[in-house]
């Protein structure tokens, strides 16, 4: 089936949303995309037309306050709204049954999203989601550097995540404006470290039944956390050439692996 782009309307909570989606759906159960902050649906679109791949439907949207969806109030977006939000595109595509990848913020949300619903996950590729503290270097800047207004602290983000040497932040950093919207940064940072600092992410994350992968950059192989998720049956996934962004950096190590991970659940 072709590829389709459209705008879903939503009432989560009583918000109108308008998500942009991409999908692309056949009989097989679709692998669903959330994307990290700062980053878009198109950032794992590539699974549509990689040859090993093709076969599995897909469906991401730009969350909302994000890319080209909109929001009525995006002070109200937090990650319990993503994880709802999710809920309702999930509803409305009338889904049941799905593979799961979350990248950064998205991996974060998609790890409440399974604890939520484990019998309907299929299989579970986190692409450096937080699951400890020492996961907020983006988020924790809400607090230690704050800013007088949301369009400050935005400028100052942008310069930092350019200037930090690590790989694919200057392209990350020269896309922040057109895909977040300023006014939905300090909640989202907020929630984010919330959740991560107290939201017993990694006991959610290992009591899943599901297959699971951790895919994580070069950079990140200090991590404290990655002896025990190999002791627990985590497949860890170590792409060379890499920080927090594989689908910047190196996209065909990132889908060689996620393709042997795949087609190893079905």
């Amino acid at each position: 089936m072709a590829i389709e782009f459209t705008h879903i309307p939503l009432d989560v909570e009583g918000i109108n949303l308008s998500l942009s989606t991409i999908h692309n759906f056949n009989s097989s159960p679709p692998v669903l995309f959330l994307h990290g902050f700062g980053s878009s649906k198109e950032d794992f679109a590539d699974l549509t037309i990689q040859p090993s791949l093709k076969h599995h439907s897909f469906l991401a949207y730009d969350a909302p306050g994000c890319g080209h969806s909109a929001c009525g109030d995006l002070s109200i977006i937090d990650i319990p709204f993503l994880v709802a939000t999710a809920e309702a595109v999930l509803g409305h595509f009338k889904i049941n049954k799905f593979h799961l990848i979350g990248h950064s913020m998205g991996g974060l949300t998609a790890v409440l999203l399974a604890s939520r619903h484990p019998e309907r996950v299929l299989s579970f590729v986190d692409i450096k989601g937080n699951l400890a503290p020492e996961d907020c270097f983006l988020s924790r800047q809400t607090f230690t550097f704050p800013a007088d207004n949301e369009e400050a602290f935005m400028d100052a983000f942008i310069e930092r995540t350019r200037s930090s040497g690590s790989f694919a932040n200057a392209m990350y950093a020269s896309t922040l404006r057109a895909r977040v919207r300023p006014g939905a940064v300090r909640s989202i940072f907020t929630s984010m470290v919330h959740f991560t600092d107290h939201g017993n992410l990694m006991d959610k994350f290992l009591a899943l039944p599901c297959p699971r992968m951790f895919m994580f950059g070069e950079e990140m192989r200090g991590l404290s956390y990655l002896p025990l998720l190999e002791r627990e049956g985590v497949e860890l996934a170590d792409i060379v050439d890499c920080g927090h962004f594989p689908m910047y950096s190196n996209p065909v190590e990132m889908y060689r692996r996620i393709t042997i991970f795949l087609n190893r659940c079905g």
